[in-house]
């Protein structure tokens, strides 16, 4: 006999065991790359796709009937073509990216706008603190695939630096 020595999260109270291993693995097959989940991915330079398994990510989409219920953070996997990337920005909450396949430059940007940026390979990682400018862009001649983590179940869409990418970060909402 078994004993669960914490409660379970009140929506899974009576909830059988294959209902919950149902809606709780996400396997990459069963994902559709989404190409317009940012506002910024709709411009040469920033084009990706992301995968979402645990919530919705920084993209401000948070009805994924195809991803795993977001708690306290959420995760996505993206793929990169060389020479794209995303537009600075920032969260409200920390955003890791963890490489899986391929090399990522990733930066760190002050207000003044200067930047300091870093390759990251298969399993490096950087923790972008919240409220701190970054961002990213293959560099490499392959695509890269990468994890991104935010640090909160529902967060808010990213934070572009660019003043017209922010007057606009919601407008891919309304295509929905």
């Amino acid at each position: 006999m078994s004993t669960a020595r914490h409660p379970r999260a009140p929506e899974l109270v009576g909830v059988t065991l294959p209902d919950i291993m149902d809606r709780y693995v996400g396997r990459f097959r069963a994902k559709t790359p989404d190409w317009a989940a940012f506002e910024d991915a709709k411009i040469e330079g920033y084009k990706r796709a992301q995968h979402r398994f645990i919530g919705a990510g920084g993209s401000g989409k948070h009805e994924d009937p195809n991803a795993i219920p977001a708690g306290n953070f959420t995760l996505s996997i993206m793929y990169v073509e060389p020479g794209q990337g995303n537009a600075a920005h920032t969260h409200e909450v920390e955003e890791c990216f963890f490489v899986l396949q391929g090399f990522l430059d990733v930066f760190i940007e002050d207000e003044a706008g200067e930047q300091l940026w870093t390759r990251l390979g298969p399993w490096e990682c950087i923790a972008c603190p919240a409220g701190v400018i970054h961002g990213f862009e293959n560099k490499s001649l392959e695509p890269v695939y990468f994890q991104v983590m935010l640090g909160r179940g529902k967060p808010e869409a990213m934070g572009y630096a660019d003043d017209k990418l922010f007057d606009r970060r919601d407008a891919h909402l309304k295509e929905v």
